[in-house]
């Protein structure tokens, strides 16, 4: 029986989310006859853990799912025995990596790429904290539908699933790597404020993340698009396109990896970092490796402590961050996309090496760029005034910091690279998860 892992990272409490991802699970079971692996990775604090704890006791039990809900503790015993097994150099360093101190958007996604290779999985799902499911006649709508349909088989197969194709020719072949939607409902919190206050400033701000060289109205268009998901329009329909699937048309919270992609690259660590976990979507593009995009969008919306003075400024250091990596990154994804099909191997495997030696190389940026871009941050978020202000002065005060933090995640990033596939063939022999 094909066995997949539907996964939920969280650091917060999320009691009626495992509810309804369990549905979900219990759903993919039912409809496509798989067992589903529902994997809750939990970073909360003892009394948040306790609480889901309760959620994951409440739940009826369902033929054909599994429900593994592991602790900081228990992942950690987890992956000291898989690093052990793999052999690989500074295996404190490897452990520091996939279970840091601090927020890792990567780090959690990555842990659970391990663990479901541990399980057997042929596929990983993931569902955040802050996620709800749009309703169609009174029933949830359930992305793992198409995740199921169409993940690890030849995009010639599943053509005649979906709405439409724009899938090359060339590709038909090759099997269906990723299957993803986006989010609907309100507009990222982290930015909505300050388009509210001051569009302009926004323009300059979230231009920061664009790549050089794009003309201006794409420039234009592709800031507008940034951090809105796919609207509010509610789901009525199923519209699928097979394709090479744009990292700006999915979200990591409504996202499936057939296992040929996360067990060759995995997600980068990077801490305090928002997009950091989008690479692979960038890959499976750049290697034009066959994907599905639909219309069973998650409903966003946002804890109260997004909203909070505390919240406020770690997701604003976090968007900082991100703003200061896309300057690697950037490169690394132009250096994937000139590439091409040479990012796979005569099986159609992608090359983890050359991705490995292209964030290596990106390292060697000139750091200036960068410096250039906290002045743009500086400059913006004083002219806003109030709690922005007040961000600018922590930005300032941690420019050095951060500046080399950018750097280091993608050196860091590259080291777990090269450590990944031995540690992926290790978690097979590890015990304890079953």
């Amino acid at each position: 029986m094909r066995r997949i892992c539907l996964t939920l990272p969280t650091d917060r409490a999320c009691a009626d989310t495992i509810a309804a991802v369990a549905e979900e699970a219990a759903y993919g079971a039912s409809h496509f006859g798989v067992e589903v692996r529902l994997l809750i990775l939990d970073s909360s604090d003892e009394a948040v853990r306790a609480r889901h704890r309760a959620a994951v006791r409440a739940l009826p039990p369902v033929p054909g799912v599994v429900v593994h809900h592991l602790d900081e503790d228990e992942q950690r015993v987890f992956l000291r025995a898989s690093i052990a097994a793999s052999g690989v150099g500074e295996p404190e360093r490897v452990l520091g990596l996939l279970l840091p101190d601090r927020v890792s958007y990567g780090a959690c996604t990555d842990r659970a790429f391990l663990v479901a290779e541990a399980l057997g999985c042929t596929s990983v799902h993931r569902r955040d904290s802050d996620s709800r499911y749009q309703y169609l006649d009174g029933k949830p709508v359930f992305p793992l539908h198409h995740e199921l349909a169409a993940l690890g088989r030849p995009a010639v197969d599943v053509a005649g699933l979906v709405t439409r194709g724009r899938l090359d020719p060339a590709c038909a072949d090759r099997p269906v790597a990723m299957v993803g939607g986006s989010f609907v409902g309100e507009m990222s919190v982290d930015v909505e404020e300050i388009h509210r206050l001051d569009p302009a400033v926004y323009r300059d701000v979230i231009g920061l993340s664009i790549p050089d060289g794009h003309p201006e109205i794409w420039r234009a268009h592709l800031i507008q698009e940034s951090f809105r998901g796919a609207g509010t329009a509610a789901f009525t329909a199923d519209r699928t396109t097979l394709t090479s699937v744009s990292p700006t048309r999915v979200d990591m919270c409504n996202i499936g990896f057939d296992r040929e992609v996360y067990g060759r690259v995995p997600l980068p660590p990077a801490t305090d970092t928002i997009g950091s976990d989008y690479f692979l979507i960038h890959l499976v593009q750049d290697a034009r490796l066959p994907g599905v995009l639909h219309n069973r969008h998650i409903v966003n919306y946002h804890t109260g402590e997004r909203r909070s003075d505390r919240g406020f400024l770690a997701y604003q250091l976090r968007l900082a961050k991100f703003l200061l990596s896309t300057a690697y990154f950037n490169a690394v994804y132009a250096r994937m996309a000139a590439a091409g099909d040479t990012l796979l191997d005569d099986a159609g495997h992608v090359r983890a090496s050359a991705v490995a030696a292209f964030v290596r190389d990106s390292t060697r940026l000139d750091p200036a760029e960068n410096v250039e871009r906290l002045d743009v941050l500086d400059r913006s978020y004083r002219k806003l005034g109030g709690r922005y202000a007040a961000a600018a002065d922590v930005f300032a005060a941690r420019a050095g910091r951060l500046l080399d933090e950018a750097r280091q995640d993608m050196e860091e990033f590259a080291f777990l690279i090269d450590a990944w596939e031995p540690l992926v063939r290790a978690t097979h022999s590890v015990k304890g998860i079953a």
